[in-house]
Formats: structure tokens, sequence, C-alpha cells
């Protein structure tokens, strides 16, 4: 049936931005820098440690003191973007994250660590959801879009892979401070190239006051979820803090959503999350992201700990991965969006990556390389990079501009939530699996050798019990991009949402398939 949807007259009539291909660089740099930290700190850890005293209690707040900030200000950070404007917020992230950076690489001690690292994550939340609107108001032209959105899903999907090489590289040959230093470079680079390039389309502003009751229950309800998720990987799902927490977060997020549907300018607008388009792309991207974490995990310690890889060779392990999502944005989704609706990209997508999940449900302590760790990364990087592209475009595609920001803050908030449940979820289930296996095995390995042996057969069989669930997850996420995500493919000409402000908006009729 047919489905009136918002185009912009500047979008349609007027000469698309002459820079926005150089912007789409500077963009793109600054995505890559976000999500190289979230991996190449994860290398150094175990050195900055050692250097900076910190006790192997508070070491994992090193990651979380960075994911709690993050993903707890990502909403405030996107109205933010839409407040003061994309261009601005840009520029503003950059510069606080490269500070951030610089503290981290000169930290003394363990307090300065971690405050860096939350400031680290607060500006990031200022930041990524600034580049990804900025991309979604830059993109007008359907095929255009489908070019740029495929080379920013293919560095959104490999970044962190590219993060275990160079943390490799920095750590073993240079020191750990460099994964903290190595950001200044990029974001300086980044920022003046966003200055001197990006122009933001006038009048797409969101200026209506700030809800601050908003703000201030969205970002308790994602510390407190995010939290619980994390205390649960350390303490268990049983402990009273971790239920706490994850009480907390249902009061104050269903608070969150009740004060939304009520205030008149609300931090998160309730059409923005109930479009089903919109709201199968956050939660099948969410629940990919849930099974890719836990993948990146087991993979790298099986690599290093059972195969005895070093950080450099664990890094240029994951490049297949990597090709395959490159090879999956940029050729296949950005080929085809045009082409077939968003749905026949990402459901088989998500099982192409569930395939090369099921590849590794076989791993054994002697398995093979380039038998079969080698096809199964490229098929999940061909899977997840086709399933990205379109996700990363249609989460922002037809929203009003004014709630770009927002939207596009809400795509960063799936992954990092997803994040945090894979993490804490997939090493539940694989220390569980690999503690009942010593147990059932214990009494067969008589000596050093045996017990060696076993010890390593023990982690294998955790890391096979975690995978086989992430299987379980990509095949939801299939199902979900099937069912729900209903739109047709895109028309050739401008993409709704995407142009300048109210002043501008035409009506264009469109058939949704």
């Amino acid at each position: 049936m047919p489905e009136t949807v918002q185009t912009s007259r500047s979008a349609a009539g007027l000469q698309p931005d002459p820079g926005r291909w150089k912007a789409l660089v500077f963009i793109a740099l600054a995505q890559l820098m976000v999500v190289l930290d979230a991996t190449i700190v994860n290398i150094a850890l175990p050195s900055a440690q050692q250097d900076l005293g910190i006790s192997d209690g508070n070491r994992q707040w090193v990651i979380t003191a960075y994911a709690l900030a993050f993903g707890g200000l990502l909403l405030f950070g996107g109205r933010i973007a839409d407040l003061w404007g994309r261009k601005r917020t840009f520029v503003v992230g950059l510069i606080g994250f490269a500070a951030a950076s610089a503290l981290g690489g000169a930290a003394t001690g363990e307090a300065m660590m971690l405050g860096a690292r939350a400031l680290q994550g607060a500006f990031g939340a200022l930041l990524a959801p600034a580049a990804l609107s900025l991309l979604a108001v830059t993109f007008t032209d359907a095929k255009e879009r489908a070019k740029a959105f495929g080379i920013y899903g293919a560095i959104a999907g490999g970044g962190g892979a590219v993060g275990l090489i160079l943390g490799g590289f920095l750590t073993e040959y240079l020191n750990w401070r460099w994964t903290f230093f190595v950001n200044i470079p990029f974001a300086i680079v980044a920022a003046v190239g966003a200055y001197l390039v990006i122009r933001e389309p006038a009048g797409g502003r969101n200026r209506s006051a700030l809800d601050v009751p908003g703000v201030v229950l969205s970002t308790l309800g994602l510390v407190a979820l995010v939290y619980g998720f994390t205390r649960a990987e350390s303490e268990g799902w049983s402990d009273a803090g971790t239920i706490g927490m994850f009480v907390s977060s249902v009061v104050l997020l269903g608070t969150f959503v009740l004060v939304e549907a009520k205030v008149k300018n609300p931090l998160l607008p309730l059409r923005v999350l109930t479009d089903r388009n919109r709201g199968g792309v956050y939660l099948s991207l969410g629940l990919a992201v849930i099974a890719m974490f836990g993948l990146f995990l087991f993979l790298t310690y099986y690599l290093q700990v059972v195969k005895g890889y070093s950080p450099v060779m664990t890094g240029f392990a994951f490049l297949p991965m990597i090709a395959g999502m490159i090879i999956g944005s940029t050729q296949i989704g950005t080929r085809l969006m045009t082409r077939v609706p968003p749905r026949l990209l990402m459901a088989p997508g998500f099982l192409t990556a569930a395939l090369g999940m099921l590849l590794l449900t076989q791993l054994e302590v002697g398995t093979s390389y380039a038998g079969l760790i080698l096809p199964a990364q490229l098929l999940l990087g061909l899977g997840m990079g086709t399933a990205f592209m379109p996700a990363m475009s249609l989460a922002t595609h037809g929203v009003d501009p004014k709630d770009a920001g927002v939207a596009s803050a809400m795509v960063n908030t799936s992954q990092q939530v997803g994040g945090a449940i894979g993490t804490a979820l997939l090493n539940t289930i694989a220390a569980s699996a690999t503690t009942a296996y010593l147990t059932d095995h214990a009494a067969g390995a008589t000596t050093p050798a045996a017990q060696k042996l076993l010890q390593l057969q023990g982690m294998v069989e955790g890391y096979t019990a975690a995978i086989w669930w992430a299987v379980g997850i990509l095949a939801v996420s299939a199902a979900i991009a099937a069912v729900l995500i209903t739109t047709g493919k895109p028309d050739t000409g401008a993409v709704a949402g995407s142009g300048a402000g109210a002043e501008d908006e035409v009506k264009v009729p469109v058939i949704a398939h």
C-alpha cells in the first residue's frame, strides 16, 4: 500500500554538497578511531596494569569506565548533536577524545587512567552519533548513500579487528601508552578536515528545550544496564548487586519511556523507536553484536592461549574477517542496496554469518587455521558486512532531520548494550561449560602433560558451547530482520529524511513493498 515519506526540495532539486566525499573521509576516520579504541586497549591492558599497579579486581574498570560513560551518554550525545549542530558536536567530540587519550597515555596511576577512560567514553558518546547523523544528512542520493554507508559499515564492523592488529604492534614493539597516543593524530586530522570540509545542511537542528528528566533517567538507566551485565561477568548472575542493577535499570528505563510519552520536547521521541523498520534494525543489530563480541573474545583467547599465537599474529589472523566485511559492505551491500529491499540483504547476511559461526562450533585443540578458522571468518565477515551496511543506512532512513542525531545514537546504543550483554552472557556460558568438562574428565588426567591437555580441551569446550549460542542469536537476528523490516528498495532519487529542515519538505508517495 502507498506510504508517504518526507523528502526535501533541497535534496531533490539542488546540487548535492560538492565536498561530500571528502567529508566522508574524515567521518570514516573518526569512526575508525572510536571502533579501534574498543579493542586496542584490551591488548595493552596486561602491560598497563603492571606498570600502573592496578589490582586484578580493578583492572576490568579500565574497560568498564569507558563502556559505562559511552553507553550511558549516547542518547544525550545524539540530542546534543541535534541541538548544537552535528558538525560542531563532531569537532568538539574529536578534540575531547584526543585530550582524554593524551591523559590516558600519560597516566601515572590507577585513578588517572580510569578518569581518562571515562572521559574518552563521554566524548565518544558525542562523536559517534554526530558522525552517523552527518553521513545521513550529507548523502541524499540513494546510490551515493549506498556507497557511503558501505564504507561506514565496513569500518564499523571491521575496525575492532584492525584494533587487535594495531594494539598488538604498538604493545609488542613500542609501549602500551601508544595505544592511547595513536588516537591523537587520528583526531586532529579528522577535526581539521571536518572543520574545513563538512557543510551541514541548513534547517536540520532541533532547537527545542533540553529534556533534563529524560537525560537523567536514560543515562542512569543505561549505566545500570551496562554495569549489570559487566558485574554479572565477574560476580555472577545471582549476586545481589547484579540483580539490583537490573531491577534499577528496568525501573529507570520504564520511567524514561513514560516521561518521553508525555513531555513536550522528548530526548528520544518515541516515533523514532515505534517505526517497525527502525525498531527492527535496532533489535537485530543489537543481537548480532552480542554474537560478534563473544566471537572476538573467544577467538582471541583460542589463538593466543590454545594455539600460542603472539598478539601481532592474533591480529593478523583476523584479517580474513576484515576482508570479508569490506567485500560484504562495499561490493555486495552497496551494489544490491538500491536494487532489493533491505531485509533481503540483512536476513541472508545474518544467516551467512551464522553459518560461519556454525563452522567454529567444530573447534578442537588441534584445529587447522586454514582448514576451518579462515573459511569461517570469511563467511562471518561477508555476512556481517552485507547486513551491517543496509542496517546503518536504514537506522536513519525516513527520520525527521531534526531527530537524526538521536536516531543515530540509538544505533550506537543497541551496539554498545549488545556488546556488554555478549561479553557477559557468552563468557558465563563458556566458563560454566569449561568447569563441567573439567569436572567430568579430571579423573583421566594423571600426568602433567595430560592435565595441561585437559585444561586446553576444557577451554575449547567452553568456547564452542558459547559459540552455539551465538549461532542461535544470529538466526534470531535474521528472523527479526525478515519479519519486522518491511520497507521496499529505496528509489534512486533523494532519500527520505536526509535533507534540510521542515520548511523545505514536500510529500512524495512511495510504494512500500
